[in-house]
């Protein structure tokens, strides 16, 4: 190796290393905050805005999912009111049907006559009875409204290789095949398009119990019957870990790492309580109110350390990080059936989700693709039904607010901020990322973390002049609100007041446990 190619390998290193830095002041002040506009070099991915449907409680049943003859305007079955607001949301991946349930889905009970479907038993979430009427062709007529791309989860917990095989070539084969004909029998005469395979979810829990070892012996064997078709190539996405599983990780990597496209990365987050007892969505204090945003923050760490491992064992970088389910998890609300993880969406949740997607944007150069956990109905989701009603929750207008860094240019940024400290423990009060766009306008994310205390801003564009900005913000009095099918516009984005440019210099008040964005031009 040369000493130029040497100097250029220790340069793209600190680069990532540097690409976003945040310091707690020692003395309480004014934060300060650098964008390096002129230095950036990753793009962010939009599938990193990515989303999740799993055959989870009332996820597509009743949030997609309402049939041809519904009172509730529909198109093919689907849902029109929930379909246009994601559209807003520009959603530009969708993962499907789980989750658990992917590796008890059989997708051939999914397709032809809906009256002539068999029936399964849902073990995994309610024990409820499953139609199969949302199926492959009715998921793929989803994304082509939301105008997104599909990811499918394959089953390698009870399936095989073969229904595997047949389920890329119904879907994606143009020729003259035994599924293909299917496909086209069933109504579809033109393939569709599928970019990401999941080879299997969750298999060291609810995918099979297996160890990383075995795994890896098994999808060396399903992956191969994983095609890609003339006209259609596809990524395939081998199982990673829950949490901080990071010997999983190595095993894979180890084992099958030239075989995979991407791994998917798993973390849920909650307050103080623990799986048994995870927390009340609505009804917290402070210190669990803080206890997330430090759980939260944690993806940092998890993410570092996948790169690590990536770097070692995928050192050319081929291989993709996908964070394919996160969220926040609560207990059920009281009253809602169990085991459909049906829980309500406050002001808490929202600054947690700013936060992630704001990590996510940081480690771009290696996470290529993050699904929240869920799309409707069911944990962290977007929107909540009833019947007819529809309501959007505060997630939902934090993904709103950031669509504008999908397929930005990351950029680096250096933060000195406040901490914000509760019983001995310190966090930066403040989390940030920042990007621009093509058209040459920077947007800047800003999470303040801190319930209690407003926070003064000053920042300056390294190689770059503004003249003009804007901002939006979510927050409201109480941490806990949230919006109710009886009041759905409690907490929504409202126009952030005192903004200024003073020689060259952006000065900002950010509002106590608030997500805000900027617009500069």
């Amino acid at each position: 190796m040369t000493k130029k190619l040497v100097l250029g390998v220790l340069c793209m290193i600190l680069s990532t290393w540097t690409v976003a830095k945040t310091t707690i002041q020692k003395t309480e002040g004014v934060n300060k905050l650098t964008v390096h506009a002129d230095q950036g070099r990753e793009t962010i991915a939009p599938e990193i805005y990515g989303h999740f449907a799993e055959h989870l409680g009332r996820c597509v049943y009743e949030g997609f999912w309402v049939g041809e003859y519904s009172d509730i305007p529909n198109v093919r079955g689907i849902r029109t009111d929930v379909v246009e607001a994601l559209k807003k949301l520009n959603i530009p991946v969708l993962r499907w049907p789980g989750g658990c349930f992917a590796d008890e889905y059989h997708w051939k009970d999914g397709i032809g006559p809906r009256d002539q479907r068999p029936k399964m038993v849902n073990t995994h979430w309610g024990m409820v009875t499953d139609d199969n009427a949302f199926g492959t062709h009715e998921f793929l007529d989803l994304c082509e409204m939301l105008g997104c791309e599909a990811y499918i989860a394959g089953n390698v917990g009870s399936g095989t290789p073969e229904e595997m095989q047949d389920w890329v070539e119904y879907m994606t084969f143009d020729g003259d095949s035994e599924m293909a004909n299917l496909r086209r029998k069933n109504g579809r005469e033109k393939p569709w398009k599928i970019k990401y395979f999941g080879v299997g979810n969750e298999n060291w829990g609810c995918g099979g119990s297996m160890t990383p070892e075995y795994y890896s012996d098994l999808y060396r064997q399903y992956q191969t019957y994983v095609r890609s078709y003339p006209g259609n190539w596809v990524a395939k996405v081998a199982c990673g870990p829950g949490g901080m599983d990071y010997n999983w990780v190595e095993v894979i990597l180890k084992k099958i790492g030239a075989r995979m496209n991407a791994y998917g990365q798993h973390y849920y987050v909650r307050g103080t309580g623990n799986w048994t007892q995870k927390g009340s969505a609505t009804n917290f204090d402070d210190k669990e109110w803080f206890a997330l945003m430090e759980n939260t923050l944690k993806i940092d760490e998890i993410i570092r350390r996948n790169k690590e491992l990536l770097d070692k064992y995928d050192p050319h970088g081929r291989i993709d990080l996908y964070v394919d389910e996160w969220g926040t998890w609560w207990d059920e609300e009281p009253g809602t059936k169990g085991g459909f993880l049906y829980q309500q969406n406050t002001l808490r949740d929202a600054v947690s989700a700013g936060i992630f997607l704001n990590e996510f944007n940081k480690h771009c150069d290696r996470v290529k693709m993050c699904n929240i956990a869920q799309i409707n109905n069911v944990l962290q989701a977007m929107i909540l039904t009833k019947g007819k009603e529809m309501l959007l929750t505060p997630t939902y207008h934090v993904f709103e607010m950031y669509k504008a860094h999908q397929g930005a240019k990351l950029l680096p940024s250096d933060l000195v901020c406040n901490g914000y400290e509760m019983n001995g423990a310190k966090l930066a009060a403040l989390n940030v990322s920042a990007s621009k766009d093509s058209s040459g306008s920077i947007h800047v994310t800003i999470c303040n973390l801190d319930p209690d205390a407003p926070a003064e801003l000053e920042f300056v564009l390294k190689g770059a002049k503004p003249v003009s900005i804007t901002g939006r913000v979510l927050t409201a009095e109480a941490m806990n609100t949230h919006n109710t099918f009886e009041n759905p516009n409690v907490i929504k984005p409202t126009a952030l007041k005192n903004l200024e440019i003073q020689k060259g210099k952006i000065c900002v008040t950010l509002l106590a446990k608030s997500v805000s964005v900027l617009k500069i031009n």
